[in-house]
C-alpha cells in the first residue's frame, strides 16, 4: 500500500489493520530515522570518531526496518486468525476440541507478534539514544522524534499484548510473557528519558 491507502485502511471500519500494524509501522519509521541521522553524521570530519559506532547503529537500524515493516503486515493477519479460529463449528465434542486449540494457537501468536514489535522498538529506543548523543547536532530533532516514535510503538505494542494474555491457557507462559512486558516497559522509560535528556542537552536554545 501507499501510505494513503494504508491511512484509509486504518481509517476503515474493519478491525484490520489496526493499532497493532500502526504500532509496527511507528517503529519502522522511528528506525528510517535512526539511519538518516546515521548518514548525515558518517563520513563529516566532527564526527569522525564516532563512524565506526554510527556504523554499526545504522546496520541494526535497517534490519529493525525491515523486520518492523514485516510486523505491519503481520498483526493484521494475526488478528484475523483469531477471528477465523472463533468462526469454527462447535456443534460436537470434536469440533469443540478443534476449535478451542485453533483459537489457542491463533491467541498465542496474535500475543507474540506485537511482543516482538514492543521489542524491535526497544533496540530502537537504545540506538535513539545512541544517535541523539553522537549524530550530527544539525539532526539531534531526528533522533528525538525516532525516539519518540519508537517509544509509541512499544506501549501500543505492550498494550495489543495484555489484550491478549488472558487468552492464553498456559500459566507458565502468561508468566514468561508478562515478565518481559513489565522489562520492556522499565526499559522504555528509561530509554526514552535518557535520549530526550541527549536531544535537549544539545538543541540550540529558543
Amino acid at each position: 500500500m501507499t501510505l494513503e491507502q494504508f491511512s484509509q485502511a486504518l481509517a476503515s471500519p474493519s478491525p484490520t489493520p489496526g493499532g497493532g500494524s500502526a504500532a509496527a509501522l511507528a517503529g519502522s519509521l522511528s528506525a528510517s530515522l535512526v539511519m538518516m541521522v546515521c548518514d548525515l553524521t558518517i563520513g563529516r570530519e566532527k564526527y569522525r570518531a564516532h563512524d565506526e559506532t554510527l556504523s554499526g547503529v545504522r546496520q541494526r537500524a535497517e534490519h529493525l526496518r525491515r523486520d518492523l515493516l514485516a510486523l505491519v503486515d503481520r498483526d493484521a493477519a494475526a488478528y484475523e486468525s483469531v477471528m477465523a479460529a472463533r468462526r469454527l463449528p462447535k456443534g460436537n465434542a470434536i469440533e469443540k476440541q478443534a476449535r478451542e486449540s485453533a483459537i489457542a494457537r491463533a491467541t498465542l501468536f496474535a500475543t507474540e507478534t506485537p511482543l516482538a514489535t514492543a521489542e524491535g522498538c526497544a533496540s530502537l529506543l537504545d540506538l535513539a539514544v545512541e544517535v541523539a548523543r553522537k549524530g550530527n547536532v544539525n539532526a539531534v530533532s531526528d533522533a528525538g522524534t525516532a525516539a519518540m516514535l519508537a517509544y509509541a510503538g512499544l506501549r501500543a505494542g505492550v498494550m495489543n499484548i495484555r489484550t491478549n494474555l488472558h487468552g492464553i491457557a498456559d500459566p507458565a507462559r502468561q508468566a514468561v510473557i508478562r515478565d518481559r512486558v513489565r522489562r520492556l516497559e522499565v526499559d522504555g522509560e528509561r530509554l526514552r528519558e535518557e535520549a530526550l535528556t541527549a536531544v535537549f542537552g544539545r538543541l540550540s536554545p529558543a
